[in-house]
């Protein structure tokens, strides 16, 4: 016999030898008393390749390991009379042995099966010989124990343990050559899903490292959209996302000013620095200059330390000034006076504190306007408006409402736990005839209900807003006959239940909780082709 892994004459190691019997004797009347379906008949030689089909079945049947190992026992158990096993790996790490399925083993007043365990298979796995303990006495009975090393690449990985009720009649060479097959087979699984994980490594830092390269070379990787007035945008941040000249961002509420101004952060020479946001109408105006300059202890009551405004927290970075149209007159000469000098005076200071910011501003009000009636200074208009970046709003850049609706849905699917696949064809319908006054923001709300409303994989019209159903909102008026309206909405749902069931009638008729032969009818009905949605 030769050792599969070192190539030299393998032996087999028998505690204790006396025990073993060269051949299985025939019970009474010359049947086998043994009842494992390994049998010398031709019956027991057809069990036999049964039970190695089901072995491959359940490697072949899991993708982890330790699962398909654990059918490979439960089989054995069911198939073979075995009365508990295992099968240890050793670790590529650690190179230390571990326990990856076992059945039947345990630590009680019958014996510490573990214990046992782990010495046949160590002994097994760091020698390479088949470990034949061929009687052992237990409360709970005499056992057979066998252990059969599993050899990839003419190298031993680990080992396989099984244990059977003693008979001296059983032909335990005839076990072990099985269990040799089933090792075999073992290794094999072990190496394809050695393969499997190295290439999903692999892809794991493939992805990471293109998320990367994307992220470098795409300034709005954080923004969706495709349409022409969204890659005129991206043109204008990439010309201004390397340079540290001020910017300001116009454009509605809700069409994306904050995420504008980090894309330009994050694709600066800043980006490893501070990005500090302010909204300006949030400000009281008692407390705008303390939050944006910061203030010296004693400077006002309840100033009871010196603190750092905002412009000081964003040194060496980008300071976004969102709504900055609502400053107030004397916040404005202020912020000019930083914008020309680059340093400004802490509220209750007299030291004048120097900064290197960068200034990106945003906001929604008409400047010009605010200009002719002097509530925003004409010098600071030009200070900021150095490089004007103006966002679309939604209904100028229609091509964008179903990306982005297709991205919202993905966020909050994952976010709330639903499996949603699509939108129908009538809620796409809505969402591209609405108007959206509150642009991306509006359709963001408008997704995130829809996907909490909806209870499968597909989001319809009804999970919708009221105000997108209507004729008044979406533009829309009313051109159908009711019966004409109950038809289309009917043909509607068959069809997405047939998109749904990959055009088997029947499975969508259960969706629909009535009858394939109702499906059937309104199918012809409709003129609908279930083969074309299959796909």
């Amino acid at each position: 016999m030769t050792n599969p892994a070192t190539g030299d004459a393998a032996r087999i190691v028998i505690h204790p030898p006396a025990l073993l019997p060269a051949a299985s004797q025939p019970g009474p009347g010359g049947v086998d008393a043994d009842p494992a379906p390994l049998l010398r008949s031709e019956t027991g030689e057809a069990r036999k390749l049964a039970t190695l089909v089901d072995v491959s079945q359940a490697l072949a049947g899991h993708l982890s390991l330790p699962a398909g190992l654990s059918g490979v026992l439960l089989i054995l158990v069911r198939r073979c009379s075995v009365v508990r096993g295992a099968v240890a790996l050793l670790s590529e790490q650690t190179a230390s042995l571990e326990i990856r399925a076992q059945v039947g083993l345990r630590h009680d007043r019958e014996g510490d099966h573990y214990g046992a365990a782990r010495g046949i298979l160590a002994e097994a796995a760091t020698t390479g010989e088949t470990i034949v303990i061929a009687h052992r006495v237990e409360i709970s009975g005499e056992h057979t124990a066998l252990a059969v090393p599993i050899v990839l690449h003419r190298r031993c990985i680990g080992a396989l343990m099984v244990e059977v009720r003693f008979r001296p009649e059983r032909d335990v060479d005839r076990l072990l050559k099985f269990l040799r097959v089933v090792t075999s087979m073992i290794s094999q699984a072990v190496r394809i899903h050695r393969l499997l994980d190295v290439k999903r490594h692999k892809l794991v830092s493939e992805n990471a490292q293109l998320r990367h390269e994307l992220q470098q070379r795409n300034p709005l990787f954080n923004l969706v959209g495709a349409s022409g007035p969204m890659r005129q945008l991206y043109d204008s941040v990439v010309r201004v996302a390397a340079s540290n000249t001020t910017v300001l961002i116009r454009g509605e509420s809700g069409t994306g000013k904050e995420l504008v101004a980090q894309a330009i952060h994050l694709h600066s020479p800043r980006a490893k620095k501070p990005f500090i946001k302010v909204n300006c109408a949030a400000l009281p105006e008692t407390l705008v200059e303390s939050e944006l300059f910061g203030h010296e202890r004693g400077a006002f009551t309840g100033a009871i330390q010196r603190k750092k405004g905002r412009f000081e927290l964003a040194h060496g970075g980008t300071l976004f000034l969102d709504e900055i149209g609502e400053l107030s007159p004397a916040t404005q000469v202020k912020l000019l006076r930083i914008l020309q000098e680059r340093e400004f005076e802490r509220v209750g200071g007299t030291v004048s504190v120097p900064v290197d910011v960068r200034v990106i501003a945003a906001t929604n009000r008409d400047l010009e306007k605010a200009l002719a009636d002097s509530s925003f200074r004409e010098d600071l208009y030009y200070r900021l408006n150095v490089f004007p970046i103006f966002l679309p709003s939604l209904r100028a850049r229609k091509a964008d409402v179903l990306p982005l609706a297709d991205h919202f849905i993905e966020k909050y699917a994952r976010e709330h736990g639903k499996s949603i696949r699509r939108i129908s064809t009538p809620a796409i319908d809505l969402l591209s005839s609405y108007h959206w006054p509150g642009n991306v923001r509006e359709l963001e709300n408008t997704i995130e209900r829809a996907v909490l409303l909806a209870d499968g994989e597909v989001i319809h019209g009804y999970h919708l807003p009221p105000t997108l159903q209507t004729a008044d909102a979406t533009g829309t008026v009313v051109s159908t006959s009711l019966d004409g309206a109950v038809e289309a909405f009917e043909r509607s749902l068959i069809e997405d239940a047939l998109k749904t069931a990959k055009g088997n009638r029947s499975r969508a008729a259960r969706l629909l909780g009535t009858t394939q032969r109702v499906i059937s009818y309104k199918v012809r009905k409709y003129g609908i082709d279930p083969a074309r949605l299959r796909s």
